[in-house]
């Protein structure tokens, strides 16, 4: 099978298509013929090895000291089962399905991979009937953190929500959500995302090249900051008393109940992926190249089977 792997930290360069041998299913596991991935900020900061100062030296311990462990990445896939293991009850073949890849030795950057049918950090499901693989397989990560992140700010009916990094994966599902619970949304991105995330369902938004959102008059009951560049202390300018910060810098967990509900909402077309650009996986460098520049819009997505 075709694959994109890395053997070294580094550039978008380090990714190399190569022929590996196509995987069998153990006992507990489905064979998925991918036919969709994407290229999330974890891929790119695992990629880079590029992580925060504090947190550093614990994630090369975990993801490889020197070189990468995990050879193949992608967080996020969907894609069709062609083959399962014996144990497996709850998928059958031919299956379409999506889902995440989330601490497996392997990712979705390749034509075949095989996943249980449950574990600790990621999550599967069929997927929703009414999309596509390209726009099923840019929904898990970031439509679950940002469900995940507004359970967390205990998000109500009739509050104000500031999104920061509205136009990226995780701030577009967070604005969508958002409004889905009756609030009303603020979206901070540039001027040029501005049709984009009122088309999700933002109230305003703001530029923030032209203005700083902590020198607002107007006060939030939540700060989301949805691409990690933004900080608590800038937040507290701008939140009421009783405000909640919250950030995709913060610890989240994959739930198999949040990947249901994503599912239900998309097929309610309650919950849209928003697709930047898709490239196939032959142009994999190409793609971590684009989202390395920071100006990406919604998701981008690795087309792996058409």
């Amino acid at each position: 099978m075709k694959a994109a792997v890395y053997n070294e930290y580094g550039p978008p360069t380090v990714l190399e298509l190569t022929e590996l041998e196509k995987p069998q299913p153990n006992d507990d596991e489905i064979l998925i013929k991918i036919y969709a991935a994407t290229v999330t900020s974890g891929d790119v900061r695992l990629r880079g090895s590029d992580f925060p100062p504090l947190f550093w030296l614990p994630a090369r311990l975990i993801f490889g000291l020197f070189k990468p462990k995990k050879k193949i990445l992608g967080h996020e896939l969907a894609g069709v089962i062609e083959g399962k293991g014996k144990n497996i009850t709850k998928f059958n073949i031919g299956d379409s399905v999506f889902g995440t890849t989330t601490m497996l030795n392997t990712g979705s950057y390749a034509e075949y991979i095989c996943v249980p049918q449950e574990w600790k950090h990621g999550v599967i499901s069929l997927k929703p009937v009414n999309l596509n693989f390209k726009e099923a397989a840019a929904l898990p990560i970031g439509g679950m953190t940002a469900m995940y992140l507004l359970e967390k700010a205990n998000i109500k009916a009739g509050q104000k929500i500031l999104v920061y990094g509205a136009s990226g994966s995780v701030g577009s599902y967070a604005v969508q959500l958002a409004k889905q619970q009756g609030t009303f949304v603020m979206a901070i991105c540039s001027s040029s995302n501005f049709d984009m995330v009122k088309s999700l369902g933002a109230d305003s938004s703001i530029d923030y090249k032209k203005e700083d959102y902590s020198l607002l008059e107007d006060k939030f009951d939540i700060v989301f900051d949805a691409v990690g560049k933004t900080t608590k202390a800038r937040a507290k300018k701008v939140l009421n008393n009783e405000g909640v910060f919250v950030s995709v810098k913060m610890l989240t967990t994959e739930k198999s109940e949040h990947l249901k509900r994503i599912k239900e909402l998309a097929e309610k077309e309650k919950l849209i992926p928003f697709i930047d650009r898709c490239f196939p996986l032959n142009e994999i460098v190409s793609a971590h190249e684009y989202v390395d520049k920071g100006h990406k819009k919604g998701n981008v997505v690795i087309e792996i089977k058409k």
